[in-house]
């Protein structure tokens, strides 16, 4: 097949980036917003945390440990019933959001998890002993003293984020992986795959440097 011509090429790329990058930052809200406080109840309930339940943490690892395994392709089309009932319909980007967040908010809760989990136990005992509540030592303790960890993990989701964006062409959820379907594979056209390639790779470069960054001027500040 015939390569698009460079209009329609520039016309093609700018709204699949800006499709891409549509999903990937109302995905990353989500997921951040969800992943965060699960992955603190991981954290508080476990056998060794502050407030053990057995209950609460069987029933969470159970469905992290679930979310983590199941291979994002299979999930993208497992819940398009759960998707339609949702968003209306299956197609398009904010669709894909549904499936991307599920894929990676049991991520970044077990990122949360480890990080936590790196705190210095003598600062939360300190806490305690001064009659803190559990808000007291997640709020001054727990997500202060671990956020160069949880910017890194969030940086390294975002960056999964990406990805999991791309695949969503499978099923039509727009962005850079459909035009790379649709153009790039269906028909054969290389000058598409190169360019949603290219693109992919700059988001993921960007983003990396951005959180690394971060994550070296907060270190630096301590």
């Amino acid at each position: 097949m015939r390569s698009v011509d460079w209009d329609t090429f520039r016309d093609l790329m700018i709204n699949a980036t800006l499709e891409t990058l549509y999903m990937v930052a109302l995905a990353a809200v989500f997921t951040l917003a969800i992943g965060l406080p699960v992955g603190v109840a991981l954290f508080l309930t476990r056998k060794q945390g502050l407030f053990p339940n057995r209950l609460i943490a069987g029933v969470l690892n159970v469905l992290v440990n679930v979310g983590r395994a199941l291979p994002f392709v299979v999930l993208l089309i497992a819940i398009i019933p759960f998707t339609r009932l949702i968003i209306g319909t299956t197609l398009g980007s904010t669709a894909a959001v549904v499936p991307i967040t599920l894929g990676a908010f049991p991520f970044f809760a077990r990122i949360v998890e480890n990080a936590l989990d790196e705190v210095d136990r003598g600062r939360v005992e300190a806490v305690v002993a001064m009659g803190g509540n559990s808000w007291h030592i997640i709020s001054r303790v727990l997500l202060p003293e671990a956020l160069p960890s949880l910017l890194s993990g969030s940086t390294l989701t975002i960056v999964m984020l990406i990805g999991f964006s791309a695949m969503a062409g499978v099923i039509g959820g727009g962005g850079l992986g459909d035009l790379a379907i649709r153009y790039g594979y269906q028909r054969f056209d290389n000058q598409i795959m190169v360019g949603t390639v290219l693109v992919l790779l700059l988001m993921v470069f960007v983003v990396q440097k951005a959180g690394d960054r971060l994550v070296g001027a907060l270190a630096h500040r301590r």
